[in-house]
Formats: C-alpha cells, structure tokens, sequence
C-alpha cells in the first residue's frame, strides 16, 4: 500500500515522489476533502501501469484503461494496479502544473 493521496482545493498532498519497481503490485487512496469540484489526470502514469480496479463506494471497477477520476463531492477512490513501463510519470489536478498540486510517480 502506497501513502494515500489528499485533495483540497487547489492543493494535492501526497508523500512526495513514489518509488514503484515494474512487476510490483500497488494500492493508493485517493481522498478528496469536498473544498472543491476536483478532477485528477494521470494520463502517462496510467498508460504505463495496468490498472487492476478502481473502488468507489465498495463497488469494483475494472476498467481496461484511464485517463482522469473527478470528485465532485468528497469522498475516496482506492486504486490497484500494477507498474509496467520505466519512467516518471505524475498524477495532477487538472490543467495545474504546480509542485503543491502533483504527485509524481517513478517506475523502475
């Protein structure tokens, strides 16, 4: 299990960079506080990993791909997947580019 992720308006805060080895396993909670409408866009990360399933509610998704997750109120999403392609990847607030709204991920 991965350090969980929290989302407040404007502001993502995570562990800092995430270190994964390719092959290995993850799980990461994706949180939201409801301070804001908030979507989060990974594109890179997640075509590089395969995603397992998507939890939201206790109900299970598994989907064959992603590109965004948007939380309109708050509330958690759980993620499982695998780390794929070598490389640095970050998961953002939509349209944000600043180091307070990203987490960024490193598949070695």
């Amino acid at each position: 299990d991965l350090d969980p992720i929290k989302l407040t308006a404007g502001a993502m805060q995570s562990a800092g960079e995430y270190k994964l080895l390719s092959g290995g396993y993850y799980r990461v909670v994706i949180a939201s506080d409801g301070t804001a409408e908030l979507a989060i866009e990974g594109p890179g990360l997640f075509r590089n990993v395969w995603i397992n399933e998507v939890v939201i509610n206790d109900l299970e998704v598994r989907p064959l791909g992603l590109d965004s997750i948007e939380f309109d109120d708050a509330g958690e999403v759980e993620l499982s997947f695998v780390a794929i392609t070598p490389g640095t990847y970050e998961l953002r607030l939509r349209g944000a580019s600043g180091d307070t709204q990203k987490a960024k991920f490193t598949i070695e």
